[in-house]
């Protein structure tokens, strides 16, 4: 059967494979099982680094000495805030993208299983669009925005800071 890029995953033929072919696809899918599940790990180990970036980022905004938004060159903690955030939004929706596929090529493995628990569990929980469940990376979406705003209005504080600064320092 073919899948959405073309060509199906399964490409052999229990008759054309042989007697191992149940036990070889067992094992294939649990090995693809098991990269999926190491998809969603990595997402949740670089979603712990990227919120202690962004928690000591906002840290060192905070206890910078007084005076230093005297200086230009302070603007760049939140700049760098910012491409902190952008890049993270960017990974999540990378493991996002991976794990749908990921997902899919497991759905079409199951047609050939005894048991399809994904493909039912993805039904039962009306694809992440119903009340039972709802898609985490949705949800996990929203803390690199919420910090990006954050990083954005103290970019924004400290620009109107240095400006009035200048502004009455005498010429």
């Amino acid at each position: 059967m073919a899948d959405r890029f073309g060509e199906g995953v399964v490409r052999s033929r229990k008759e054309d494979y042989g007697d191992r072919f149940a036990n070889d696809l067992i094992e294939q899918y649990k090995l693809y099982v098991n990269s999926a599940e190491n998809v969603s790990a990595r997402r949740i180990a670089s979603s712990r680094l990227f919120l202690a970036l962004n928690a000591g980022l906002v840290a060192l905004y905070g206890i910078q000495p007084c005076g230093f938004a005297r200086n230009w060159w302070a603007m760049a903690v939140p700049l760098v805030g910012v491409a902190v955030c952008l890049l993270w939004d960017r990974i999540i929706r990378s493991h996002r993208d991976l794990n749908s596929v990921k997902f899919d090529l497991i759905h079409e493995m199951e047609q050939y299983l005894p048991a399809r628990p994904y493909t039912s569990e993805w039904r039962v929980a009306e694809q992440g669009r119903g009340r039972t469940y709802r898609e985490v990376t949705g949800i996990e979406r929203w803390l690199p925005w919420t910090f990006l705003v954050l990083h954005v209005v103290l970019l924004v504080v400290l620009a109107v800071e240095v400006e009035i600064r200048f502004s009455i320092l005498p010429e």
